[in-house]
């Protein structure tokens, strides 16, 4: 409750900063965005075109008085000079030559001829520019750039003064810029509409994935999404739903197939024990008790191995195998479950190791000995032959028996759980069908692998690969033994596989 009542103060700014949604928040950024951009871009691009008009301004008012320079360098004649500057005039731009007292000597319009259009008087060769707002002597207020250059005539100095006028650059930067101001709206807009469309197309299909999954559940797993043919991460989107849709059908297929197999394998010795202690139960003199005693005790051994090998197996499925990562002489090992299993198998069991030394778990890795082992000698005709060795894939170790080799379509389903090949075989003598299958999870634990094959032979073979070598270590080599028959005995259920 208390979690509950907490929620409300929340809930309500939280649903006020998401009521816009994707859709609204997408476009309402873009528009900014891009607003931002237009502002920015045009307020440069104004300074870059104001700029680039007046030194074209400034580049033609230079040009206009070096023309007139040249005149008079010809042949220093002043009237000639004159004679240039009143037929090139043109409207918006105003000559003058002034004399060395600074008077007009000649202006390109008759209203430039009295008064001197600026007082800048640089000396021979040198220029000097002004930007003045208005020519009061010519009644123009327009604003204007002034170029006044120096130039000596025989003795005497004078200034060419080119006046240029600049309100037609003004005018077009202007213009220019209500232009943009008035096309950024319109421009804003087809952002907005263009944005909202397709953020609106793109989320139609996030929701149609949405709605889709919502409607998939524990009855309904074989239900998947339709992928877009976008091409794009929608597809990406819906194919990765796809993919864990398939994901989770397959482990609920595994998890109902799990406890079905484990609930049947679990009936038979409660059905055993229920029978039993009904018909103990029944007999007042105990002598039945003392009879069934035996059957009881081993049905209960064969419930708890099966227990134990379901929660291994559970483990090793989920990666929680507690596993050990040290240094272990694997040949020690081998040897240890070689000698196990001559002590109780009535075949014939040799060895022939080479001392290797891995990475890994010695108590685990004895477990996936033992099982691999108690499935050879359970299907064996009358030998098994153990070897260890290096290989460029790490140590290797394979368990040979002169019995029928796995059948290569069955070569991979062996190791799953609760697969026995031979289902004639009773479950007292053909085991639990899990012990191939601990055996691959806790080897993958390892970084290693496990795999059923056929030797030189034609005898069947069980590879067991482990990539962590540390080195191979010097020892006298186990050499090959041939051991006695040994009377065969009972070993707990759920150990060995196939």
């Amino acid at each position: 409750m208390d979690h509950v009542t907490s929620d409300p103060p929340e809930s309500g700014p939280r649903r006020g900063r998401n009521s816009w949604g994707v859709r609204k928040r997408t476009t309402a950024a873009a528009v900014g965005v891009v607003a931002m951009a237009l502002l920015l871009g045009g307020l440069i691009w104004l300074v870059l075109l104001q700029t680039t008009l007046t030194a074209s301004t400034e580049s033609s008012a230079r040009q206009k008085a070096q023309d007139v320079i040249a005149q008079l360098a010809v042949d220093q004649d002043i009237e000639d000079a004159i004679e240039y500057i009143l037929s090139t005039g043109y409207a918006g731009q105003f000559v003058q030559l002034l004399g060395p007292a600074g008077d007009v000597v000649a202006g390109s319009q008759p209203k430039i001829s009295v008064l001197p259009l600026t007082g800048l008087r640089p000396g021979p060769g040198k220029t000097a520019i002004q930007d003045v707002s208005s020519l009061p002597n010519i009644g123009n207020n327009d604003d204007f750039h002034v170029v006044a250059t120096g130039v000596r005539v025989g003795v005497r100095d004078y200034t060419v003064v080119v006046a240029s006028s600049v309100q037609v650059q003004s005018e077009t930067v202007a213009t220019v810029a209500w232009l943009m101001l008035a096309a950024m709206p319109l421009l804003l807009a087809v952002v907005a509409v263009a944005v909202w469309l397709l953020v609106g197309g793109s989320l139609r299909h996030v929701e149609k994935i949405r709605g889709q999954v919502a409607w998939i559940n524990a009855e309904h797993l074989d239900g998947r999404v339709d992928v877009p043919p976008t091409k794009d991460e929608l597809q990406a989107l819906a194919q990765t739903m796809n993919m864990m849709l398939d994901r989770l059908q397959a482990s609920d297929r595994e998890q109902r197939q799990f406890v079905s197999d484990a609930s049947h394998e679990l009936r038979s010795p409660l059905a055993t024990l229920s029978a039993g202690v009904e018909i103990a139960a029944a007999d007042p003199s105990g002598a039945m008790w003392l009879q069934m005693k035996d059957v009881l005790a081993g049905e209960t051994a064969r419930m708890r191995y099966l227990v134990d090998d379901l929660l291994t197996l559970a483990k090793a499925n989920d990666g929680g195998v507690s596993i050990e990562s040290v240094d272990v002489d694997l040949d020690d090992v081998v040897a240890q479950e070689v000698r196990h299993l001559r002590s109780a198998s009535r075949h014939q069991v040799s060895a022939d190791l080479t001392p290797v030394r891995i990475k890994g778990d010695a108590r685990r890795l004895a477990q996936v000995l033992r099982n691999v082992l108690d499935n050879a000698d359970r299907h064996a005709l009358s030998m098994i032959r153990v070897s260890l060795r290096t290989t460029p894939e790490g140590a290797l170790v394979s368990v040979d028996n002169d019995g029928d080799p796995v059948p290569e379509d069955d070569r991979q389903r062996i190791f799953e759980r609760f697969v026995r090949l031979d289902e004639s075989r009773s479950r007292e003598g053909g085991g639990s069908g899990l012990g191939l299958a601990i055996a691959a999870g806790i080897m993958s634990a390892h970084q290693g692998t496990i795999r059923a094959t056929e030797g030189p032979a034609g005898e069947c073979r069980f590879e067991m690969v482990f990539p962590e070598v540390v080195f191979p270590i010097t020892k006298t080599p186990v050499p090959p033994q041939v051991p006695s028959q040994a009377t065969a005995r009972l070993r707990p259920l759920g150990s060995s596989r196939r």
